[in-house]
């Protein structure tokens, strides 16, 4: 082999260098200084050739000096370099170095073996070895251009030289440091894989045949994740489900897709054993391509790690089906009952003496989860521990052969709010493992829907009663109202009393107001719907709500694009969206962000809110009117009070408690659904959902008559007679007189039935008839029909503190009225009579 070059990078520190032309530079100096001496005389070259004598004799003794102390060797190699060459010498792979002109300055035996080479002169670098293979020569050229740029790199490749069997080598190359005369030199190494390629092809061969083996058993197989995704499943089962193999790619199918129903919790769900193995024998249906099921006999086995995480399962599957076919009664009748069992849609489960589960269903499994509803467990651990103490009772005696009075309704689960009925029946004469049966209705969703019916319920009660106490005092408020309104017009401003009633009316005024909003609440207030586009209803409110909010709250609004029309009063609408805002402002103390978002929602998108709120929200289309705050929250204990008339959380003497119930109201009689999520700490989002408006519909014009503002000269005094029917003293008293003060002639009724008497006696001198709606024996619709049954073309005002659509479906359809809301003031009283009479002109 070649010898190492003066700089072998194998050593780890540089020789002492020579040179042959020194050496003779030197010797011709000294023949050459011996020489000139002789020529100057015996006599003058004595002293210099002494001193020359004594120069080299000093000289030389320094070098025995320095050779004994180890600083100057002559011919004598270092044992590190030894070391190294035989390190790399006794290598496993071949190792070259080359020079940047391609020659080989060094290799080791090894190289010589895999490249061939037997004699020095033999030898040849990577580079021209395996010019004949493109795929090596490609190789090559790119772990050279790696070197090139300073990289080391290996590379695998199958060689295939001509005259030589085909080999897998791994060719690799690095920067070996510079040589004397200037390049960089490569150390190149080669091993040879063959071998161990060929134990992998024959590992991969061996692997093929068992699976192949394993495909084509008489029996089904799969490997699923812990998660339910199958990893593998063999060709018999693939065959028996009707699939093609091809369809089951990694992810492709899951335990839920070939196991229907609750069933798949019984393989997923199992009870964790840390370090443990787990083996379960079930009995149950596989779910064919076709959707027929397939009886079958299930060894489901799953082993855990020491922290109890589960691994992928190893499950053997028995066809049972071609037992029911040889006509095995037995099989038949056991299978049958797996199948009621497991897809049975009530959890069951079979309890030992010891109040233990001895064998549980599919839906069992489902309800309760694989801990908790594995064999072994006590049936009171199904349940939290401040609930168990019934439960166990009702244990205790059932395994005792007692069957427990009535069923018991648990809660499972405090912060999902999940609940469930345990029903318990003894088994008699049974066997130890079956003292009793328990089965288990999941009553979460009855639960919810019973909270929700309560609710709406009470809304309902209360409601009906705010709209009761609105009526009675919209009466009181309206004569209250005439009679300061009689006052004022017979004073004048400087009179003592006139600031005196100012006050009383104001204050009434302010009443009314209240009244307005239980009315809102109670969905009983007189409403003006009209078609309204919500982008520009926002876009006009922003100015309002900013100076509402102020400054240390951001306020955003994002409105949707091309929102569809809705039908609804605006001055309502705006009161809605103002109420939300300044509620949330009082939420947000420390400052905040308010975020109004405007957008439509299909009748599929509404599906996603689900029974959120008070109720769902109908299947159809809907503009979402969003109200996000970044507040305090509401606490989960009152979020079912929010919307209850005078329920506040403010300080006394904040609020009156009517804005959130107000808010309701209004959306119900507008049609739309209110929704509310809060988290405390994080704020709160109230949702309105408004019922998309259809033009084409057919649209009924409002046929209430209110009175319009007159200009102050316009002439209201008037002439004709007037029944005036009312129940409440003081209002028809009230009315009464202001109407014949304007030049009406009045008469009067206490009911329904008193004005029939009086239209027979005077019914062809009245013009008009002013009624209250709700009145005893007969209300105001009943006392319409019986009138216009007499007189078709007689005038009717109605006079009520609800709204019109409160009472208009107790009327004949197409009916012609006035209507004059209450509590009304005297000139809205004379407007509207005024009005209604000049219609008979």
């Amino acid at each position: 082999m070649a010898d190492s070059a003066p700089d072998d990078p194998t050593n780890d520190r540089p020789e002492i260098g020579g040179s042959i032309r020194l050496v003779l530079v030197v010797a011709l100096a000294l023949v050459g200084a011996v020489a000139s001496l002789l020529l100057l005389g015996r006599d003058k070259a004595d002293p210099w050739i002494i001193g020359l004598l004594t120069v080299l004799a000093v000289v030389g003794v320094f070098a025995l000096f320095a050779y004994a102390a180890g600083l100057l060797r002559f011919g004598v190699p270092d044992p590190r370099d030894e070391l190294a060459r035989r390190i790399v010498d006794s290598a496993a792979e071949g190792m070259s170095i080359v020079d940047p002109l391609g020659r080989v300055l060094y290799a080791n035996p090894r190289y010589g073996e895999i490249t061939g080479a037997t004699r020095p002169e033999e030898l040849r670098p990577i580079e021209r070895l395996f010019t004949s293979d493109p795929d090596a020569s490609e190789a090559v050229y790119r772990l050279a251009q790696g070197v090139r740029e300073g990289k080391a790199l290996t590379e695998e490749v199958r060689v295939a030289v001509p005259g030589l069997p085909v080999r897998w080598l791994r060719l690799g190359a690095r920067p070996g440091g510079s040589v004397p005369r200037g390049g960089q030199a490569v150390v190149w190494t080669v091993s040879d894989l063959t071998r161990e390629r060929e134990r992998q092809e024959n590992a991969f061969l061996e692997l093929q045949h068992a699976i192949d083996y394993l495909d084509h058993a008489p029996a089904g197989f799969f490997s699923a994740a812990a998660g339910g995704a199958i990893h593998y499943i063999n060709a018999t089962l693939v065959d028996w489900l009707g699939y093609d193999l091809a369809e089951f790619g990694p992810g492709g199918l899951s335990v839920a897709d070939i196991v229907p129903g609750p069933a798949a919790a019984l393989l997923t769900g199992m009870a964790r054993v840390p370090g443990g193995v787990r083996t379960e024998v079930l009995d149950l249906d596989l779910r064919r391509k076709d959707g027929r099921a397939l009886p079958v006999r299930i060894w489901h086995r799953v082993a855990f790690s020491s922290d109890g995480t589960p691994g992928a399962s190893r499950t053997l599957v028995v066809n049972r089906s071609r037992e029911d076919a040889a006509g095995d009664p037995a099989r038949a009748a056991e299978v049958r009952f797996a199948r009621f069992f497991h897809n049975s849609p009530v959890a069951i489960a079979t309890v030992d003496g010891e109040g233990r589960i001895a064998r549980a269903n599919a839906m069992f499994a489902r309800l309760f989860g694989g801990a908790d509803a594995a064999e072994g467990r006590r049936v009171a651990n199904l349940v939290g521990e401040t609930v168990r103490a019934p439960l166990e009772a009702a244990v205790a005696e059932a395994v005792q052969g007692q069957a427990p009075p009535s069923p018991i309704d648990l809660v499972l689960d405090r912060e999902g709010g999940r609940s469930a009925r345990f029903y318990l029946a003894p088994v008699k004469d049974g066997e130890a493992s079956e003292a009793a049966i328990l089965y288990v209705v999941e009553t979460t969703e009855q639960r919810a829907l019973e909270a929700q019916f309560a609710q709406s319920q009470k809304m309902q009660a209360v409601g009906q009663l705010a709209g009761g106490v609105a009526h009675d005092f919209n009466n009181v408020l309206t004569a209250i109202i005439g009679y300061s309104d009689l006052l004022l017009a017979n004073s004048r401003p400087t009179d003592p009393s006139f600031q005196d009633v100012m006050q009383i009316k104001q204050n009434a005024n302010r009443a009314a107001g209240l009244v307005r909003q239980l009315l809102a609440f109670s969905r009983r207030q007189t409403l003006r719907p009209q078609v309204l586009n919500l982008g520009d209803v926002m876009s006009d409110l922003s100015m309002l709500l900013r100076r509402l909010l102020g400054e240390t709250i951001k306020l955003e609004v994002k409105e949707g694009r091309d929102l569809w029309p809705v039908k609804a009063d605006l001055n309502q609408f705006e009161q809605v969206v103002v109420n939300l805002a300044v509620n949330a402002r009082d939420a947000m103390p420390d400052g905040g962000s308010l975020t109004i978002r405007t957008r439509n929602v299909s009748a599929d998108e509404v599906e996603q809110y689900g029974e959120a709120g008070e109720a769902g929200v109908p299947r159809a289309d809907h503009v979402l009117v969003e109200v996000v705050d970044t507040g305090t929250g509401i606490p989960p204990a009152i979020l079912d009070k929010i919307f209850e008339p005078f329920f506040s959380t403010k300080e006394v003497g904040k609020g009156t408690g009517l804005g959130l119930s107000t808010v309701y109201g209004i959306v119900k009689q507008t049609g739309g659904t209110l929704q509310v999520e809060s988290e405390l700490g994080h704020g709160t989002t109230f949702r309105v959902f408004l019922p998309r408006h259809v033009p084409d519909v057919v649209e009924i014009a409002p046929k209430a008559v209110e009175a319009e503002p007159a200009n102050k000269a316009a002439d209201l005094t008037g002439r004709g007679t007037v029944l005036l029917v009312e129940d409440e003293e003081a209002v028809r008293a009230f009315a009464a007189r202001a109407l014949v003060s304007r030049g009406y002639q009045v008469l009067e009724a206490g009911s329904g039935l008193e004005a029939l008497e009086v239209m027979e006696d005077h019914g062809g001198e009245v013009d008009l008839v002013l009624s209250d709606v709700v009145m005893p024996e007969m209300d105001g619709p009943s006392l319409l029909k019986e009138l216009r049954a007499a007189n078709p073309d007689i005038k009717v005002i109605f006079m009520s503190g609800y709204a019109e659509e409160a009472f208009a479906k107790n009327l004949p359809e197409g009916a012609d009225f006035g209507f004059l809301p209450k509590p009304f003031t005297l000139k809205q009283l004379i407007e509207a009579v005024k009005k209604s009479m000049g219609r008979s002109d």
